[in-house]
Parts: structure tokens; C-alpha cells; sequence
């Protein structure tokens, strides 16, 4: 530790901290401190409040993504180690830390402050920028941009009330920006002020050694460069860097004014830029050619800082006016040797060369020349805007030319790569992202781009030979009149191409000159010579991501004179790399998409039954981006009924289809046992329910869950039961053209569980359209349901429209662009039994009444020419009347349906169902329903309010 004389202490301050502990209460308590605390330290407190900071916060954000090899940390080391031997034994803590406050290094001078200091204060990684640590050393060092001290309560933390620190910004000699801070700390009674001598010569060191991982011939320059800024402005100061001429520059900014600084390093003129930063101020960019001792021939790049003034627009220039002009004009003035003839890049005069980015400048001479160039006040000032006036100059860059033409051109690439980042890949289509790739590359690497992919690849599978099933994808180019093959035509490559030698060799290739590339006119002579005549040079890219060959891209330059290169060479490689791999994103999910969509269409029904009860169209679209579980189907139901479906699993993915078909099928089950919707609907509501209970992945994937509307039409007493689970409702259209949407109660989910579904009844007119749908059909982020709902109705309002064009019209003018959810859709136009195809008899429960109803049914069988039928419908009904009339309860009703079959149906007010057996030799009875089974087609039981209906259907070809 140094020990040398005492620094006086403020009339303010005690050596205890007594004094900055009061200050600093009165601040936090919201009095007034000015006067009795250093402004630095002032401005940092209220910065601190502002930023809602607390006193007592304990802890500080930690960054592990810090790069411990850093230029900094290389050149700090050597000076770290010193420090430490210099204050071996002491409680000095020393550390380096960035420009964003990341501590990057720590030293000691006692080694056993690692075991006792908290972990913020001996780890590398915590952050102390002022908006996350307060009032500090690092943090104000940063803000301040100076060197600074901090003592005791002056620490915005409580935890640090008890230290002392000095802290100071190391710079990079060439840019002047700030590199990061070297800072000391210490406890609060070891304040020595030859601290801040021995800081200064630490960092100095530090920044000699930035310098010297520079280039000799950059330090040349340098050197060359003060020495020249000395002897022109004798006797004045000249700030040095970006951070003193623009505080708080913003990132932006900054990043323009280096680009603009390399352009102009690149141009190896003299010249001037203005570059309007975002806060309004502007900066002239001004270049000076210098050379150094050894010759080394370079440009230092200088700034003028200008900013806003008070004299409002409009206004006359005044005499101060007139000197800002001449303090501008000498600003530029003193970096051209006399005699030399300047070059000045104004704004709206600097054009842009044949290569993107780069600057060209022509001399301007004097007088009416110069004043045109850049016209001059009448006091011969320059064309300062009025609302400006100089700030500051100082040293930006200092670089050779081709230096600076390297730096720029990879500046280019990278932005292009950033921008290809951001570009290519945006969509799971493959087709779309190899556009991408070529839209990227036009116009800064080439001037046109071809894309050849195998069909597999396209269709989302592997090419088993991708070199012999290409076929142009894309075309693109600067204009459309060059002779490319076009897109969608079968490419075949000779064996000298170069196109086919990249997908052999797997590497890209390159042919500065087409005249002279080996087998370029070998695949087609004549399309290659009128190719030629426009284009010069061509690098071609084989397309592969995770061993599997894509598909190859052709980039080809035609206006810029120079030819491809090594370096585009490696550029279009990598376009080339992280397109592909995009593309086999994309094709792996084309893969999944359409494996997924043929599970959900090989889950829907593939035909629908030829019903009496209805006429029936539907439809279904997929997701553009993934496949969900909607689904539809119809189902004929005893009586010359049909069941209606149409429901919704949430979620997408091939989980969502396999759970549409399990509820498909088990819907269907439901249906067929005849219960009525709201029954069904239950029965489905358990099966969802039990899904989640029983499925392992559920706790993976979410709970399972569904919506769905079922429907059951009579057509014998045009009636129709419905009933929903959170479905939207059904569309009816009347034979008139009226649409409307029933009053249905909504219902519950299914999987919720425990809750009761209500079914509605109402009558339908004949040759009415029943529409059911999903949700995907309405629902739409770019617009409004009602609306929606409103083109709906227009689309239904045709009633002479066929379920299927009904079910196109829908789709056409309803249907989103980009649907970003399954649709299905189902339309069913009503028909009626005609009643003269009806029979009814009304029977008492006697005995002796079945004779006569055979009789009937047998007059009415020859009456509608079923005599062929006439036996075993009198057997059926014979057994099915007498069961009634024993075991069940009357009065017993017997119909006839004359349909696409032949229906008898019995009912009864009994809830007993018959059960089929099979009776043996000594039984007595039991053979009835056994041959009622035989006769018929199918037979079965359904349940009414008033009991139930025993029915057997009998194929109208039976014996």
C-alpha cells in the first residue's frame, strides 16, 4: 500500500463517514443535499432513484457469457500481476471490468480476502453498471468517463458503505473509445491520494498494451497522425474518440459513424460525410491522408461535432453565425497541406460507385465551383445548417486503405448474413425458403440466383438420387430476360458441369471466368452461349443440411465487372448452409405434415352413405401450418333416421389426430345403440375424461379436450334432435332461402365432466340445409366473427344450391386465405318419407289381434309390389307383436317403412328389451328373436320417451 501524505478532508465529510451518512439520508429522504455532496456523486444518486434502485438491494446480475480472452483482459493481465505484488499484504481489491460493467478480472493484495469477501466482490461476472449496482466506482467511472472516487456513504448500496474506491476508464488509443475500467478498492480508512497517480500509470500501461496488439504499421500511422494534428492546431486541445466527442452516443449511432469512417478510409481520398446522428446532431466525417515514417500510406478519419443552436429558424445569420461558419470551414481547412485541392462529400453529392457501399468523391476546385459544391454564406461561411453549430472534433479512425476496403467488404458479408439470419427460413415450406435464399443474394453477392431441388425433396421426402431428378425450383434475377430454363423443367447435368461436381464433391465451386470453365457448354450449347453474353462468373453451391443432399444453387454475376472470388466463394457457401438447413427443416415437416394428414383422412369417413333421410356434401381443409383433429361423419340410424357429426379435438399434431379417431369411433358406437344426442354426448364426455386419466403423455401434451355437435333427422316426422358440447352452432337454411341459427343450448366441452348436456327439438321443412362446421372456419385473428357470420349467411342464402356447391361456396367466399386451423365442414339437405310408404296400425296387447296384423301387412306388402318380401315379413312381424303383446305393455303400435328397405317396427310403453339366445332342444320358447335375426338384415332396440321400438329391416330382394 502506498503511504504517503493525507488528502485534506471537505468541510463536509468526516473521516468516520458521519458526514456522507447524514447527506445521504437527507437525499433518500427527499431534502435537498446541493452543495453538501460532489456533483458526480449528486448526479449518480438522483440517476440511482431514478432508475428505482433501493438502498438495500443485495443483489447484482451475474453474466457467465463474458469472453474471458478478451483484448482487454490480455492487455490487463501483465498489469493486474503487478499491481498485485505492489500491494502485496494490503486489503486492496483491483479489478477490470468492461464497458458494460461486467467485471472480467479480480486481484488481491491479501489472498485471503477470496475467503472473506462476499462473492460479488472477489468472482469475475457481476455486473456494476450504475443502473444495476448504483453509485459505484465501475458504474460512475462509466457515466462520468473520467477518473472518479467514491467514499464510504457515497455508495448508493448499503452493502458497501464501509469501502472506498477510485476508478478509471481505459481507452483504445486508435478509436478513443472506451474499453472498459480499471478500478482499486479499498477500505474506507485507507484513502491515500497517491491512489489516483498509481491508477493513471496502471491504466496507461493498459492502454499502451491495446496499442500494442494493434499492427506496427497501424501505431505508425497513429503517430504520424498527432504529430501532423499538433503542428496544424498548435496550442489548442483536440479530444481524442467517439466517447468524449458524443457522450452517450447511442449503439446506432455509433455503428453508423464507424461504417461511414471505414468507407471512407476505403475511398483513399480526401473528402468529407455529413452523418445525422439520431438525436438530431450532425457529425462531418472528414479524412486526411498521412504518412508515416516509414512510409506507410494511410487516412485518419476525424469528426466534427455540430448541434442544435438558439437562434430559431428563419432567422438571419447573426455575426456569431457567421464565425460557427468559419470555425467549421477552419476545422476542415487545417487538414489540407496549402495548395492542395480538397475533396468535399456532401450529403446529397456523394454517389454510389459500381461496388455496393462504396464511395466516390470528384475534386472541387475553387470558386464558383467550390461555391456550388458546397455554397457558402455570405460571410463566407460554409452551408452550416442554421439550427447547428460546432461542438467538438476529434479522432474517429486511423487505417490504410485496403485495409479498409477488406474491412468493409466483410462488414458487408456479415450484415448479409445477419440479414440472412433474419430472411431466409421464415416459413416450413421448402419452396418458399429456397426463394428466400436467391431474393437474399440479390443483388449484394450475385446479380442471379438458380435453384434446382429433387421432386422427393419438395414432396418432404429423401431423394433416392438427387442427381438425377432435379428440377428447377427458382429463377430470380435483377431482370427476367436472360435464357434460364425455366421453373418446373427437369434439369439434367452433363458430367463436366460445374453444377454436378459440387454435388459430387460436396464442396462449392467456383469459376471466375465462364468462358473458360471446363463442360459449361456441354449440357446445352446453345443456352450457354446466350447465357454467356450476359453473365461472367458463377459459383455454384451444393445444397446439404445433416448428410442429405438437398438440391444445388447456381450464382451467377453479370453486371459488376470483377469476377466471384474466394471470399463470395465462402460467402454463398455459407448462405448456402443455412438455407439448407432450413430447407430440411422445412422437409422434415412436410414429411410429418403429410404422414399427419394421411392419419386424419384415413380416420374421416372416405365415402358416405346413400341415405333416404338426407343429401349430404362435406369438406375438409387442413392447417396450413399443422394438421388438428376435426372431424365429421354421418351415420344411419334405425327408422330411415341419420346421426349428424361434426366435432373438434384441441390441439394439432398427430396426438390430436389419433385422439379425433379414437372419439370418431367411439361417437359412432354411441350413435348406433340409438341413444338421443344429449346421451351421446355424455357418453363421449367420459371417453374424453378417461383419455386424460389413463393417457401417460396427457401431462406432456395438455388435457384433452374436444367440442362436437350431433344431430339426429327422422325424416318420417321431419324432426330433428340436436345437441352441442361448446360447438358452434349449426346454420339452417330454409327452402325459401331464410337463414338462421337455432337456438341451441351451448354446453360444456367435453372432459370437463359432471355436467349436463340439453338437447334441443325443432321441425325442419322438406328440401332445408343443415350446415355443421368447426370453429376453424370463423375464427380468424385478421377478422371479426359477426362478420365472418354475416358472409356465412350470404354464402347459404341460395337455396337451389346442391350440398356441394353449397359446401364449395362456403369454402370460396367464407373460408380464411391462410387458415390457420382445420376446417370441416357438412351439409345435409333434408328430405321427407312420402306417407303413402308408411303403415301404421294402433293394436290393443291381445293375442288374438296378430292374425289380423299379419293379414294387414301382408295386404300392404302386395299393395307396394313386395310380395317377394311378404314371408318374412310376416314371420318378423309375427314374433315381434306377440313378444309385445306377452312381455310388454300396451297400447302397441306397429309401422311399415317402405324405404331403400323394407322396416317393421313394434313399439310399446314397456323399458324391457328382448335379448337374443340360442335356445336348445328341450326349450320350449327363446327361438322367436333367434328368427327374427335370421330373416332380417339387422334388428335392434331404441329407446323412446314413451317406452321403446323393437325393429328388424328386411332387404327388399329377400325371399
Amino acid at each position: 500500500m502506498v503511504r504517503s501524505g493525507r488528502e485534506p478532508t471537505p468541510r463536509w465529510r468526516t473521516t468516520d463517514g458521519a458526514g456522507p451518512v447524514r447527506t445521504r439520508e437527507r437525499f433518500l429522504q427527499g431534502e435537498a443535499v446541493e452543495g453538501g455532496v460532489r456533483s458526480p456523486i449528486l448526479g449518480s444518486w438522483q440517476r440511482s432513484r431514478s432508475l428505482g434502485l433501493s438502498p438495500d438491494q443485495a443483489d447484482l446480475p451475474y453474466r457467465t457469457d463474458f469472453d474471458p480472452h478478451s483484448r482487454l483482459v490480455r492487455a490487463a493481465l501483465p498489469v493486474l500481476d503487478r499491481l498485485q505484488f505492489t500491494f502485496s499484504g494490503s486489503q486492496m481489491n483491483i479489478s477490470v471490468a468492461d464497458a458494460n460493467g461486467i467485471v472480467l478480472l479480480r486481484r488481491f493484495g491479501d489472498a485471503s480476502m477470496v475467503r472473506t469477501l462476499p462473492a460479488f466482490q472477489r468472482v469475475p461476472g457481476f455486473v456494476f453498471a450504475e443502473r444495476y449496482a448504483g453509485t459505484n466506482g465501475i458504474g460512475l467511472a462509466l457515466a462520468e468517463r473520467q477518473l472518479i472516487r467514491v467514499y464510504g456513504a457515497e455508495h448508493f448500496a448499503e452493502r458497501a458503505q464501509g469501502n472506498a474506491c477510485r476508478a478509471l476508464p481505459v481507452r483504445d488509443p486508435l478509436s478513443g473509445c472506451i474499453e472498459g475500467v480499471l478500478c482499486f478498492g479499498y477500505p474506507r480508512g485507507a484513502e491515500n491520494p497517491a491512489l489516483a497517480t498509481v491508477i493513471r500509470k496502471a491504466a496507461e500501461a493498459v492502454e499502451r498494451r491495446l496499442l500494442g496488439q494493434s499492427s506496427v504499421r497501424e501505431r505508425a500511422l497513429l503517430r504520424s497522425y498527432l504529430s501532423a494534428r499538433a503542428d496544424a492546431a498548435a496550442g489548442s486541445h483536440t479530444r481524442i474518440g467517439l466517447d468524449e466527442l458524443a457522450p452517450e452516443l447511442h449503439p446506432r449511432d455509433r455503428a453508423v459513424l464507424l461504417d461511414r469512417a471505414t468507407e471512407l478510409i476505403s475511398c483513399a481520398q480526401r473528402g468529407a460525410v455529413d452523418v445525422r446522428l439520431s438525436d438530431g446532431r450532425r457529425v462531418t466525417l472528414v479524412s486526411r491522408p498521412t504518412t508515416s515514417a516509414s512510409g506507410v500510406e494511410g487516412i485518419a478519419i476525424e469528426a466534427v461535432l455540430t448541434g442544435p443552436a438558439s437562434r430559431p429558424p428563419g432567422a438571419a445569420p447573426s455575426r456569431s453565425d457567421d464565425a460557427v461558419g468559419s470555425a467549421r470551414l477552419a476545422a476542415l481547412s487545417f487538414l489540407r497541406p496549402p495548395g492542395d485541392r480538397p475533396v468535399l462529400l456532401v450529403p446529397d453529392r456523394v454517389h454510389v460507385g459500381p461496388t455496393p457501399g462504396r464511395v466516390a468523391a470528384a475534386p472541387v476546385r475553387s470558386g464558383a465551383d467550390r461555391e456550388r459544391a458546397y455554397p457558402t454564406t455570405p460571410a463566407g461561411a460554409t452551408d452550416l445548417p442554421a439550427d447547428s453549430r460546432p461542438l467538438a472534433s476529434g479522432l474517429v479512425l486511423v487505417g490504410e486503405p485496403t485495409v479498409g476496403e477488406y474491412a468493409l467488404a466483410a462488414r458487408r458479408r456479415l450484415e448479409l448474413l445477419s440479414e440472412a439470419s433474419a430472411r431466409i427460413g421464415t416459413t416450413l415450406d421448402v419452396r418458399r425458403t429456397a426463394e428466400e435464399l436467391a431474393e437474399t443474394a440479390i443483388p449484394r453477392l450475385a446479380d442471379f440466383v438458380t435453384i434446382d431441388l429433387p421432386e422427393s425433396v419438395l414432396r418432404g421426402e429423401e431423394s433416392a438420387d438427387p442427381l438425377g431428378e432435379l428440377r428447377r425450383t427458382v429463377v430470380r434475377g435483377i431482370r427476367e430476360d436472360l435464357p434460364f430454363s425455366p421453373v418446373g423443367k427437369r434439369i439434367d447435368f452433363g458430367p463436366t458441369t460445374p453444377q454436378l461436381r459440387c454435388l459430387v464433391g460436396g464442396q462449392a465451386v467456383l469459376e471466375p471466368d465462364l468462358k473458360v470453365a471446363a463442360g459449361w457448354l456441354a449440357q446445352d450449347p446453345e443456352l450457354g452461349e446466350q447465357l454467356l453474353a450476359a453473365v461472367h462468373s458463377l459459383i455454384t453451391v451444393p445444397l446439404v443440411a445433416r448428410g442429405v443432399v438437398l438440391g444445388v444453387a447456381s450464382f451467377y454475376r453479370s453486371q459488376d465487372p470483377a469476377p466471384f472470388g474466394d471470399d463470395d466463394r465462402s460467402l454463398a457457401q455459407e448462405l448456402a448452409s443455412r438455407a439448407a438447413l432450413s430447407m430440411d427443416n422445412a422437409r422434415q415437416y412436410t414429411h410429418e405434415r403429410a404422414m399427419v394428414l394421411a392419419l386424419q383422412r384415413s380416420l374421416l369417413p372416405h365415402c358416405l352413405p346413400d341415405l333416404d333421410a338426407v343429401d349430404v356434401a362435406h369438406r375438409y381443409l387442413p392447417a396450413e401450418s399443422d394438421v388438428g383433429g376435426d372431424w365429421y361423419d354421418v351415420i344411419p340410424l334405425s327408422g330411415t333416421r341419420v346421426g349428424l357429426f361434426v366435432g373438434d379435438v384441441v390441439g394439432h399434431g398427430m396426438l390430436s389426430a389419433a385422439t379425433m379417431g379414437r372419439l370418431r369411433t367411439a361417437a359412432r358406437s354411441f350413435a348406433e345403440l340409438d341413444f338421443p344426442p344429449d346421451e351421446v354426448l355424455a357418453h363421449l364426455d367420459n371417453v374424453v375424461g378417461r383419455l386424460d386419466r389413463e393417457d401417460p403423455e396427457s401431462a406432456d401434451f395438455g388435457i384433452v379436450g374436444a367440442t362436437c355437435l350431433y344431430a339426429v333427422y327422422d325424416p318420417t316426422t321431419l324432426q330433428c334432435a340436436m345437441a352441442r358440447a361448446g360447438h358452434p352452432p349449426p346454420v339452417l337454411v330454409g327452402p325459401d332461402g331464410t337463414v338462421s341459427f337455432p337456438d341451441l343450448p351451448a354446453g360444456p366441452p367435453l372432459g370437463l365432466g359432471g355436467l349436463p348436456f340439453e338437447t334441443a327439438e325443432m321441425h325442419l321443412s322438406e328440401d332445408s340445409q343443415l350446415v355443421l362446421y368447426t370453429d376453424g372456419l370463423i375464427e380468424d385473428r385478421e377478422r371479426d366473427v359477426d362478420d365472418v357470420l354475416h358472409h356465412l349467411c350470404g354464402a347459404l342464402a341460395h337455396p337451389e344450391h346442391t350440398p356441394d356447391e353449397a359446401c364449395q361456396t362456403v369454402l370460396d367466399l367464407v373460408a380464411p386465405d391462410h387458415p390457420c386451423d382445420d376446417i370441416a365442414l357438412l351439409v345435409a339437405r333434408t328430405h321427407a318419407v312420402d306417407r303413402n310408404r308408411i303403415a301404421t296400425w294402433d293394436l290393443a296387447a291381445d293375442p288374438a289381434l296378430v292374425g289380423e296384423v299379419r293379414a294387414d301387412a301382408v295386404r300392404q306388402l302386395a299393395d307396394w309390389g313386395l310380395d317377394e318380401t311378404a314371408f318374412a315379413a310376416e314371420l318378423i312381424l309375427s314374433e315381434l307383436v306377440t313378444n309385445a303383446v306377452r312381455h310388454g305393455a300396451g297400447p302397441i303400435r306397429v309401422r311399415l317403412l317402405h324405404a331403400h328397405n323394407l322396416i317393421c317396427e313394434v313399439s310399446d310403453t314397456s323399458n324391457t328389451a328382448p335379448h337374443l339366445r340360442r335356445a336348445v332342444s328341450t326349450d320350449e320358447g327363446g327361438r322367436g328373436l333367434f328368427l327374427v335375426a335370421q330373416l332380417s338384415q339387422s334388428w335392434g332396440t331404441r329407446y323412446t320417451a314413451q317406452g321403446k321400438v323393437i325393429w328388424a329391416e328386411c332387404a327388399l330382394d329377400a325371399a
